[in-house]
Order: structure tokens, then sequence, then C-alpha cells
């Protein structure tokens, strides 16, 4: 039985770095001038996701709640829950002060991962700026990169 396990586990660790890989290789420049242009801002994959497999490439904070944030927290910000619990962010009174949703964006809570090492300062206060301002939320004072940034 033993064997067996060892086999299972060793077969499920191959599948998920064949995964991974092939992601890499998705995203990976094939050569220096598609490199060259990526660094300034290229397409990164098939559908513009990522300039590297590390970090997102959506301009905007509305983009980035469809493509980041939706996936957890549904794409009426409603929140869900099943496998997990996903706060909902429509009409939250915690967005009140933006310093909080930035500091979740960036730090990660409970269960959510931080993505201070896969958006830039300019991501977090849009995609922050986005969700304060929609879903029934309104408030007006955005934050800036900069104070994203002091936030890091």
């Amino acid at each position: 039985m033993k064997t067996a396990t060892c086999i299972l586990a060793a077969a499920a660790a191959l599948s998920l770095a064949s995964v991974g890989a092939a992601a890499f290789a998705q995203a990976a420049p094939e050569s220096e001038s598609a490199k060259a242009s990526m660094i300034g801002g290229g397409a990164g994959d098939a559908d513009g996701a990522f300039v590297s497999p590390f970090r997102f490439s959506e301009p905007d904070g509305a983009k980035l709640y469809k493509r980041v944030c939706a996936g957890c927290h549904m794409g009426d910000a409603k929140g869900a829950k099943g496998a997990g619990f996903y706060p909902a962010l429509a009409g939250n009174p915690n967005l009140e002060s933006a310093a909080y949703p930035a500091y979740v964006v960036l730090h990660g809570m409970h269960g959510m991962p931080g993505f201070a090492g896969m958006m830039s300062d300019e991501q977090i206060a849009g995609v922050v700026n986005y969700v304060r301002t929609n879903f029934g939320n309104s408030y007006s004072d955005p934050i800036t990169a900069e104070e994203v940034k002091a936030a890091r």
C-alpha cells in the first residue's frame, strides 16, 4: 500500500509541475524582440492577462476586478459561501476607508492572498477605487498610487 501511495504522490507532483511549466512556457517570449516588447507592456499570454507569469497587466481597476477579484467575490461583488467564505464587497461599510481595502489587497487577509508582488501601486489603487465606487458603494475619496506605495 505504501508503494501505491508513493506512486500516486509522485504522479500528482509531476502533473502539477507540468501544469506550472506549461503556464510559464505560454507566457514566456520566444525571441529577444518579444521579450523587449513584453518589458515595455506587451500582450503577455494569449488574452493579455500577464506581462510575465507573475504579474497582472490589466491597465485599470474594472478589468482587474473582472479578471482577479470576481473569481471569489463574484461578478456582482455579492460574495459567496461554499468551499470557503468570500465576503461581499457590494455595499460593504468596511470600504469606507480606502486604506483598509488597499491593505487587504496588498497583504491578504484570512484566506485571501496578498497581491503586492503581482500588481503595481497604480493597479492596486485602481481596483480599490473601482470597488469603492461601484456595486452600491459610493466612496468618492480615491486612494492614490503613492498612498498604496506607502502601505507596502
